[in-house]
């Protein structure tokens, strides 16, 4: 057993895979003499039925598949010019290493432990006071504004409306999202036109790209600037089931800001009425 629990997809998965694949792949047409521009048209179709397999077997929604293409196949195909470069020296002692190196690297991204957490950071100016932005931070009515995000656009679910029980520390709070998804919040501070922190106690599961990450706290901090004006800062914390972070982490921090960008948007349009 590992520490990853459930649902983590680790490094070796998306990488060490993918070039052994890609150098399996390189054995079979290597007497073939492909040209560059074949191999990479070769690439592109075991990376396309390595991806159609996922959504078979594993359940991976359209959008999951979309955001792990370029990473299937650019080490799909970092594997199959590898292979071409081992095959053609005939090294057998050279493959074997290259092979073992691979192998360790595998064990060894196995067996160790993966977490990862962070946090984004978006602000907006309202031009209202703290005390009217406030009234629409708690809980606000229902998003009507079209999607600008592309991800949203092609069927990511996004943030429509948020519901709360009650306005004080304790109290319960939903973020709905599209496809009917809700998130349930407590509110963990409650200090009124200043702070609203809430902790997300549950999330729905999602064939996408919610099932690879959740979401942890989310947090509204408002700032009087004395002229009318309110600066309205929003932050959430997330935690990653997906690796390797260096490339997953530019996709949550995308999605994560552009939720933030459509309430913050929201949230102004509302206070500046």
């Amino acid at each position: 057993m590992t520490d990853n629990g459930p649902g983590i997809i680790i490094f070796s998965e998306f990488v060490v895979v993918p070039i052994l694949m890609g150098v399996i792949g390189g054995w079979f047409w290597q007497d073939l003499r492909l040209v560059t521009r074949r191999l990479t048209l070769y690439s592109c179709a075991n990376s396309f039925l390595a991806i159609a397999l996922s959504s078979v077997f594993l359940g991976e929604g359209v959008i999951c598949l979309i955001i792990v293409s370029p990473l299937i196949f650019c080490f799909m195909f970092a594997g199959t010019m590898m292979g071409k470069d081992l095959y053609k020296k005939k090294n057998d002692t050279l493959n074997v290493s290259i092979l073992v190196i691979l192998a360790v690297v595998f064990v060894v991204d196995t067996l160790s432990k993966h977490e990862y957490e962070n946090e984004v950071t978006d602000t907006i100016v309202v031009n209202a006071p703290s005390a009217i932005v406030w009234k629409n931070v708690v809980a606000f009515k229902r998003i009507t504004a079209p999607n600008q995000f592309w991800l949203f656009k092609i069927g990511l679910p996004s943030p429509v409306e948020s519901t709360v029980t009650g306005y004080y520390k304790g109290a319960g709070r939903k973020c709905i999202f599209s496809n009917n998804y809700v998130f349930d919040e407590v509110i963990s501070t409650y200090d009124p036109s200043k702070n609203l922190t809430f902790d997300i106690t549950k999330q729905p599961k999602d064939p996408e790209i919610m099932n690879h990450i959740s979401l942890i706290r989310g947090q509204f901090l408002l700032k009087d600037n004395g002229n009318g004006t309110t600066t309205l800062i929003g932050n959430s914390w997330y935690r990653l089931y997906v690796f390797p972070v260096w490339y997953y982490d530019i996709w949550a921090k995308s999605i994560v800001r552009n939720v933030h960008v459509r309430v913050m948007e929201h949230i102004k349009e509302l206070s500046e009425e």
